[in-house]
């Protein structure tokens, strides 16, 4: 598979060719950044973790240029930021057991853009190239352009391949933006509590982040705490951690307008809001 950028990386902890490490790939995610993936698809790549029959592989999408810098980063350049984020990734993948990394290296204002058919046609072949059964990407109510951006070429890109080569489900997640405020049939609870020593090792080695000025580290495994407590009022938590997802597989098989799906759930959400307080007015 040839890589659209020059720059792009295609990378297997284990050392297996990229054509075997990418085929063996059950869950595969597409995040915009360097990080994203394990912030929100840490709950699958449990479920793949240490696993023979199932294996979990990570897109990063965007090359990483424009992440704010403090401390020691504050004066590298795009150049420099790229490069450490690139290195921060490949570690993450070994950390986390990986079946392979991608890092696409688009610059930002690419990824933004509706009309990027060098972007879907990379997304389409990588789809094809892991043939997984389940696809993660970010949340379409998220509030970062280029995460929603992300999630409508993966859109767009899924529904360019033949129905019968199609994964069997598309899963949406929380990063900028959580899900909590979904109904609660609507959410996916995917069980984050397993190795928490392995979910801190997968944040923590994002120094550029963290030391840069963005405490992403406990903020990702704070929300996963908070959901767990505040997910159901009146029973007891069977987890101490969760994240939540919306199951997206809909649009992947179908011309719905991504914008007309999400506003279904947004309708939901403010009809339940209002019914409550109606009952009790």
């Amino acid at each position: 598979m040839i890589l659209h950028n020059p720059a792009a990386d295609l990378y297997i902890p284990d050392g297996l060719s990229p054509e075997a490490g990418l085929s063996r790939a059950t869950d595969l995610c597409f995040g915009a950044h360097q990080d994203d993936i394990e912030i929100m698809a840490y709950g699958p790549l449990m479920q793949c973790y240490g696993k023979a029959d199932r294996w979990f592989a990570g897109v990063a999408v965007t090359d990483g240029a424009g992440s704010p810098r403090g401390g020691i980063y504050a004066d590298y350049t795009d150049e420099d930021m790229k490069a450490v984020r690139a290195g921060e990734q490949r570690r993450a993948a070994d950390i986390g057991k990986y079946a392979a990394q991608l890092q696409l290296a688009w610059p930002s204002r690419e990824v933004k853009a509706a009309d990027n058919p060098g972007l879907a046609k990379e997304l389409r072949e990588i789809v094809l190239a892991c043939a997984p059964k389940t696809v993660y990407t970010h949340n379409l109510a998220d509030k970062h352009d280029t995460h929603v951006a992300v999630a409508l070429h993966v859109i767009r890109a899924l529904r360019g391949i033949p129905r019968e080569r199609r994964p069997k489900r598309l899963v949406s997640l929380e990063v900028w933006r959580g899900l909590d405020w979904l109904c609660d049939e609507d959410k996916l609870a995917i069980d984050t509590g397993a190795h928490p020593n392995v979910a801190a090792a997968l944040l923590g080695v994002y120094d550029s982040q963290i030391a840069g000025g963005k405490r992403y580290d406990l903020a990702a495994i704070g929300r996963r705490l908070a959901n767990a407590t505040f997910f159901a009022s009146h029973a007891v938590d069977e987890t101490d951690s969760l994240s939540f997802g919306l199951d997206i597989t809909a649009l992947m098989h179908s011309d719905i307008p991504p914008m007309d799906f999400i506003n279904g759930y947004i309708d939901k959400f403010r009809d339940e809001v209002m019914h409550r307080i109606a009952s009790l007015t």
